[in-house]
């Protein structure tokens, strides 16, 4: 039994947000294909999702520093202390189904908050001698993103920072099974967007029943 980490960051449901009602069409269809894997939703909006401040920082450092995590203060201690539960979720999945929006070229902040929760060395990288190493080489990931241009391809291309981002960041923690689904164009050709939406869900469940 495989465990999947669908992770959403959509102010909206996916009957009105293109991106969502692509990611619910793979995870349904995932779910009838693999009954026996666990799927858990992460929607970043409904989540305890701290930023990484003043007091994590000091929290991480009485921790590095030889003190108990009882001796951090309550602050400290909540945000310190879920943190390392997002981390410790997104290491025990195996696989990742991330579903966003394309914001500003890249994706909604919260998106960028949940990465910078997950990117803890010992845990998702580690150091050496030659550099970082990921400590995740054998699970593999997804990129579900909607956009009203087209960004995948092309000149406009070079201005698309979510997926890229997110492949940089799934190449250091060793997965290189990263694959990207992109539903694109939606604003620039309004009269095909529905025929757009229905191409991207045929693509996504054709996906989900091997992946």
């Amino acid at each position: 039994m495989a465990t999947v980490l669908h992770i959403s960051a959509h102010p909206h449901d996916h009957q009105t947000s293109f991106s969502m009602a692509v990611g619910k069409a793979f995870i349904d269809t995932y779910r009838e294909a693999n009954p026996n894997d666990e799927v858990i939703h992460l929607d970043l909006y409904s989540i305890q999702l701290p930023h990484i401040d003043a007091d994590v920082f000091s929290g991480w450092g009485k921790l590095r520093g030889g003190q108990q995590f009882s001796d951090l203060s309550k602050e400290e201690q909540t945000k310190v202390g879920r943190l390392g539960e997002i981390t410790d979720q997104f290491v025990a999945a195996d696989k990742y189904v991330f579903v966003t929006p394309m914001w500003n070229f890249s994706f909604p902040p919260l998106m960028k908050a949940y990465i910078d929760a997950i990117c803890i060395a010992g845990k998702t990288f580690k150091y050496t001698e030659t550099g970082p190493v990921g400590l995740l080489p054998d699970k593999k990931a997804l990129h579900i993103q909607a956009s009203g241009g087209v960004y995948s391809e092309g000149p406009a291309a070079a201005m698309e920072m979510g997926h890229r981002y997110l492949s940089v960041i799934m190449s250091f923690f060793g997965i290189t099974d990263f694959q990207g689904i992109f539903v694109e164009g939606m604003a620039q050709s309004p009269d095909m967007a529905p025929q757009i939406k229905e191409d991207a869900i045929s693509r996504a469940q054709a996906l989900a029943k091997t992946f």
